[in-house]
């Protein structure tokens, strides 16, 4: 390490290399300029982890880009959260440059003298998610602002090093987007599939049959346990992202909370998780047989308990009925939710026991795939957690040609 550098993001500004930008004022961009089609305007919550979560982005027409053109993002772009999850941060990719940089957010831009992805992976390991923690301000929501961040301390190696060690993690990343676009692929072969039988295909004689008769819905804990150092990660709905979990990002509670909660809302394998408050209805499949964590404020479909109906249901809530009564159900005016009486209200048009045997054989086939894709996922993110740390730190090194 006695060749690495230390200095603060400050002193980068200061000598040009580096360049802060906070989002447009509220003044500047009103919620009446969004359009349902257009340019993505990135917001706090769709910044995930290194990477943008693209789920429901909204739009501006290119008249308010066009406007706002000093908020337009560039391809390696740092983007961080003003409020709230303010230790992520996501690199804009080349196909997400020229979106617009929403009121909520900083965009961090780096020049050629060093590598922005390096940055970005350093930003990623525990003791800087830590220090943004640590810094930031607000007693109810964490805040971020150009002053906290000049602050931040930027370990540098030579740009050689930096580029090494940043095509490390990135290759690791590459396989583990392979791996997700696989199973996008998958799944959405098995939504095609829904649609033919079960919507398309519906017949007029098919009972209708309320969900609470196939398994139970509950919710997740309404507490809010202590947070701990160590211990079982507590899951709640800003952690389900595109057809996954990001349980790295959860907090962590004591034995003791864990099994209490568990008591009203335990996951098993073959349960469905969905999103209630804030960002409705992402939902997550849970096929692991390795479950370590509980859930808060969140959607759990019991179908472990009837698991021909797994599937099905999954799929239904992914698809346009399903996603037309969640929209028809929200409440709320500064914070939208779906109450856990309106998911027990679901009605299910029941087929013949045998249309539904022989669609689980044909998409449970796809299912497995998707399961065994999570696995080597898993072992990925594994591999590069467990190195992240030890590249920033210098006790691994990279041999340069």
């Amino acid at each position: 390490m006695s060749e690495w550098q230390e200095c603060l993001l400050g002193q980068l500004i200061e000598q040009g290399k580096a360049d802060l930008q906070t989002g447009p004022f509220g003044t500047m961009l009103h919620s009446s300029e969004y359009t349902s089609t257009g340019t993505p305007v990135i917001a706090v919550q769709d910044i995930g982890e290194n990477e943008l979560k693209h789920s429901k982005f909204v739009y501006v027409s290119q008249d308010t880009v066009n406007r706002l053109s000093r908020y337009m993002v560039q391809e390696d772009d740092i983007i961080f959260g003003r409020k709230g999850a303010v230790e992520r941060r996501a690199i804009i990719k080349e196909s997400e440059a020229g979106w617009v940089q929403g009121s909520d957010c900083i965009r961090l831009r780096l020049n050629g003298s060093i590598d922005s992805k390096f940055i970005s992976y350093q930003f990623g390991s525990k003791s800087y998610r830590e220090w943004m923690l640590q810094h930031a301000t607000g007693a109810t929501m964490p805040s971020l602002n150009q002053r906290v961040l000049k602050l931040l301390p930027i370990m540098l190696p030579s740009l050689p090093e930096q580029r090494a060690i940043a095509q490390v993690l990135s290759s690791l990343d590459d396989k583990i987007d392979l791996l997700h676009r696989q199973n996008k692929t998958l799944e959405a072969i098995a939504e095609t599939l829904f649609r033919h039988w079960f919507i398309e295909g519906a017949q007029d004689d098919w009972e209708e049959v309320p969900i609470t008769d196939l398994f139970e819905i509950r919710d997740g804990t309404h507490d809010s346990p202590k947070k701990k150092t160590v211990g079982k990660s507590l899951i709640t709905s800003k952690h389900i992202l595109d057809g996954r979990l990001d349980i790295g990002n959860a907090y962590l509670i004591s034995d003791e909370d864990f099994n209490k909660v568990n008591q009203r809302s335990k996951v098993d394998t073959g349960d469905i998780l969905f999103s209630m408050i804030g960002t409705i209805g992402l939902i997550y499949f849970e096929q692991s047989q390795n479950i370590d964590y509980a859930i808060k404020n969140i959607g759990l479909f019991k179908t472990s308990q009837n698991p021909d109906w797994a599937i099905y249901t999954y799929l239904w809530l992914k698809s346009s009925i399903g996603q037309q009564f969640i929209d028809e159900h929200k409440s709320g005016s500064t914070q939208e939710y779906v109450s856990l009486g309106n998911l027990r209200s679901i009605t299910f048009q029941i087929p013949q026991t045998n249309t539904l045997k022989d669609f689980n054989v044909l998409a449970s086939e796809y299912f497995r795939k998707i399961s065994l894709n999570f696995v080597q996922i898993f072992t990925l993110e594994k591999l590069r957690d467990t190195l992240l740390p030890k590249l920033m730190s210098g006790e691994v090194r990279i041999k340069l040609d």
